[in-house]
Formats: C-alpha cells, sequence, structure tokens
C-alpha cells in the first residue's frame, strides 16, 4: 500500500490513555499484572486439558481452540498499550499497526464461532446422549475446529485485501490501539466499499454464530425442562449460565465499541477503554469461569496443584 502524500509516513501514531501525573507507572504495573494472570489463567487451561488424558473428550478439544485464541488477543493488544502508556507516546510501523489489526480482529470472531462450537458440542451431548459419541466422533471434531479457524480467517483476510486498493495520506490513530475502522480512516478516497463489507462481515459472522448458539441453547433447555435427572438438568444449566455470561458481556462491550465508530459525539475515552475491555474479557473470565463450572477440569486442576504441594 503505497503512502498517499507527505502526511503519511512509514509510521502511525496511535491515540494514547489521558494518563494522570505520576499515574503511568501504578498503571503499566497494574496492566502488566492483568497481563500474566491472563497469560498463566490460559496456559494453566491449555496444559490441564493436554495432559490429563481423562480431558481427552471432543468438548474439551474443541475448548483447546478457547485460551488459544484468547491469548493470541490479548498479546496483540496490551503490551502495545501499555508501552504507549509508558512512553506517553505510541509511534509504531505501518506493518506492526495492520498486522495487530488483523489479530484482533481474528481474535474477535474467533470467540464468537468457538462459542457456536461448544454450544453444538453441548446440544449433542446434552440432547442426544446416546448418540453422542457417534455424532461427535475425532473426524467431526477436527472438521468442526478446522471450520472455525478456516472460517475466520478467510472472512477477516478478505475484509483486510480489500485496503491494499486504497491509498493512505494520514498518519494518526485514533484509537490505543490499530483496527479495521481506525485503518479506514488513513485512507484517503472513498472507503464506503470497505464500511460495507466491514459490516456485512461482521453480520455474517454474529448470524452464524447467534443462530447456531441459540438454536443450540434454546434446545438444551427443552430438554432441561422435561427431564427429571437433577444432575443432567444442573449440569447443562451451569454450562449454558458460563457461556452465555461471557457472550453477552463480549456483545454488549463490542457492539459499542463498533458503533462509537460511527458516531462522533461518543467519548474518545470511553471508547477506548470499551476496546480494550473487549480484549480482556474473554482471556480473564474464561479460564476461570470453565474452571470453576466444569467439575471436570476444576478436579484435574485441584489434582496438580494437591500434587505439587506434597511432592
Amino acid at each position: 500500500m503505497s503512502n498517499g502524500s507527505a502526511g503519511a509516513t512509514a509510521y502511525v501514531s496511535l491515540a494514547t490513555f489521558a494518563v494522570p501525573p505520576g499515574g503511568k507507572y501504578p498503571i503499566f504495573l497494574a496492566g502488566i499484572f492483568v497481563y500474566l494472570f491472563c497469560v498463566l489463567c490460559n496456559v494453566t487451561l491449555l496444559a490441564a486439558i493436554a495432559l490429563r488424558r481423562h480431558l481427552h473428550k471432543p468438548v474439551y478439544f474443541i475448548l483447546l481452540s478457547l485460551p488459544l485464541n484468547d491469548l493470541m488477543g490479548v498479546t496483540a493488544m496490551l503490551p502495545k498499550v501499555l508501552a504507549g502508556v509508558l512512553a506517553e507516546s505510541n509511534r509504531t510501523p505501518y506493518p506492526l499497526c495492520v498486522l495487530q489489526a488483523f489479530l484482533l480482529h481474528l481474535y474477535g470472531g474467533g470467540i464468537l464461532f468457538i462459542l457456536a462450537a461448544m454450544a453444538f458440542d453441548r446440544y449433542v451431548a446434552i440432547c442426544m446422549p446416546l448418540r453422542y459419541n457417534t455424532v461427535m466422533t475425532p473426524g467431526v471434531v477436527v472438521g468442526v475446529v478446522t471450520t472455525v479457524w478456516t472460517l475466520d480467517l478467510v472472512l477477516i483476510t478478505a475484509l483486510f485485501s480489500l485496503q491494499s486498493g486504497l491509498r493512505r495520506c494520514r498518519s494518526d490513530v485514533a484509537n490505543v490501539f490499530c483496527d479495521n475502522p481506525s485503518l479506514l480512516k488513513l485512507m484517503c478516497g472513498d472507503t464506503s466499499v470497505n464500511n460495507v463489507v466491514g459490516l456485512v462481515s461482521t453480520a455474517v459472522v454474529q448470524a452464524l454464530s447467534l443462530s447456531v448458539q441459540v438454536f443450540s441453547y434454546v434446545k438444551i433447555l427443552m430438554a432441561c425442562a422435561v427431564t427429571r435427572r437433577t444432575e443432567p438438568r444442573k449440569k447443562a444449566v451451569n454450562t449454558c449460565v458460563a457461556q452465555l455470561l461471557i457472550l453477552i458481556i463480549f456483545e454488549i462491550a463490542g457492539t459499542f465499541t463498533i458503533l462509537s465508530h460511527r458516531f462522533q459525539n461518543v467519548s474518545g475515552d470511553l471508547q477506548k477503554a470499551m476496546g480494550v475491555l473487549i480484549f480482556l474479557i474473554s482471556p480473564l473470565l474464561n479460564p476461570l469461569v470453565y474452571g470453576l463450572y466444569t467439575s471436570e477440569i476444576r478436579n484435574a486442576l485441584l489434582g496438580v496443584l494437591k500434587k505439587r504441594v506434597f511432592v
């Protein structure tokens, strides 16, 4: 992509948070703690599933994608934002800005597709328990996970490939991290096609993900309503509540951030904060929610901790 004028350089300058005097070091240290906590929790979840043989089941194989996606998202976003807080400036090479935006959008689509895949697995497990092993075969599970990542990658690649035909003439990004709407604001000329494709891509991701999840959860709740077995009902409700809680919080933050780019009267600091929150919700909540609500994972983690303590 070529620079359209002297206003576009090989670097872009990202916005920074309004940090009060003397506040940058506490904010930086708090951010580092949050980042390390996210990494520790998600790596622990990955290790528990990978190392404990009794967790080598279809549902946990699908679940593996969630911490991997979370690690990608929080690593692509938080360290760069914290570096900007510490340096009180946020200048970065333009190709790295595009890479960050690509990874963050891949993360956003990945969450929705992975949650949809997990909802479908729970639907089969709870509504068709006797057929679960014949439906969720290793081949089907691999196909589901492959479809999730391939579809996400194709949609995001198509979205960003459209930028190659645009001319960049500005270098000031209005956000604390790079994303597609912020990059489009750097371009000269008509970006209406890109905006429409971006909205359509978002709508496709939302429609595919939410339709699968709504169908699955409605069927699960109907099955819970007619079953007389308390334990399956309790397990189903816990699973639904955990995933729905994460989905609702993510959707609220994501919808606000997307719409805020279309309106001029939204507070800049609020837009930045909500944007950052999107990439912290899943990495922070997922390991805790699935560790607490999923008894097999919880017991596996407790078993590992007991062995460590008594060794």
